[in-house]
């Protein structure tokens, strides 16, 4: 089926070289503005997602992203902040880029035109059918995410894509479809602008509300976050304060014996 590439359509901006500073500022922010309006129309799609992945997780299943370029950092971007955040393994949720680590930081020519590669990358974390595989890709068309979401399918996992073009083959591929309409790029073609903030925001719901829903958040606070440096282990400290009532330094005599706030919390009870 024919669908419009909308990701491709030219800017409704123009001559941008003629434009001063603060009128390409302000019309860029003109465009991010339709995207959060943009991934509202798609919540009942997320929430679908969610709900099948918590079901899941809880169960032992994993959740992997895989993209290229842009897509696949925001993948690896919201991956490793759930250790630190919310204390889960690293190994619970996974993000994997077309080209290997090296791509996160440098463009690795042609790794996303391999359609085989995708699945050979995920069988290293011996991916089953209990884990959920997202695929992200602005165009909806990228080679290794289309084939990994195709690999999965056939392998009895559940499936989502994340595009900006909707109709797009990995809309169609995937058994769940969130599709986000962002309009053209303010620089045509430039899907890192307004579709990858459209992703990230994407990715923060579906991760924020699994970790909500499996018991990793205390009424608004991150109660298994890492104490990893001086900052958190304050912040963890004022959680511990507010929960139980108490001063700060018996607060932190709580949580240094117990390790964490949820631990301290339900110490000091």
């Amino acid at each position: 089926m024919e669908y419009i590439k909308i990701t491709e359509n030219p800017s409704n901006h123009d001559n941008l070289e003629q434009l001063d500073t603060a009128s390409i500022l302000s019309k860029m922010n003109e465009e991010d503005q339709k995207v959060a309006q943009a991934v509202a129309l798609v919540i009942p799609q997320i929430t679908k997602l969610v709900d099948a992945l918590a079901d899941r997780f809880v169960g032992g299943g994993r959740l992997f992203y895989i993209g290229a370029g842009t897509s696949g950092r925001l993948g690896i971007l919201d991956a490793s902040e759930i250790p630190p955040t919310y204390g889960m393994p690293h190994e619970r949720v996974v993000g994997l880029i077309a080209g290997g680590d090296t791509a996160i930081r440098r463009s690795v020519e042609h790794a996303e035109d391999d359609k085989q590669q995708a699945w050979q990358d995920l069988l290293a974390h011996n991916i089953n059918s209990n884990d959920v595989l997202v695929g992200i890709a602005a165009s909806g068309t990228t080679p290794y995410v289309l084939g990994g979401i195709a690999d999965a399918r056939a392998n009895g996992l559940l499936t989502a894509g994340i595009t900006n073009n909707p109709g797009s083959p990995l809309a169609n591929a995937s058994d769940i479809a969130i599709e986000i309409n962002v309009g053209p790029e303010f620089v045509t073609g430039s899907t890192r602008m307004k579709s990858g903030t459209s992703q990230k925001l994407v990715l923060n719901m579906i991760s924020t509300a699994l970790m909500i829903k499996i018991g990793r958040v205390k009424g608004n606070k991150m109660v298994n976050m890492q104490l990893s440096n001086n900052k958190l282990v304050d912040r963890g400290t004022r959680y511990v304060m507010e929960g139980l009532g108490i001063s700060y330094a018996e607060a932190a005599e709580l949580l240094n014996e117990h390790g964490s706030v949820k631990k301290a919390i339900a110490a000091g009870k």
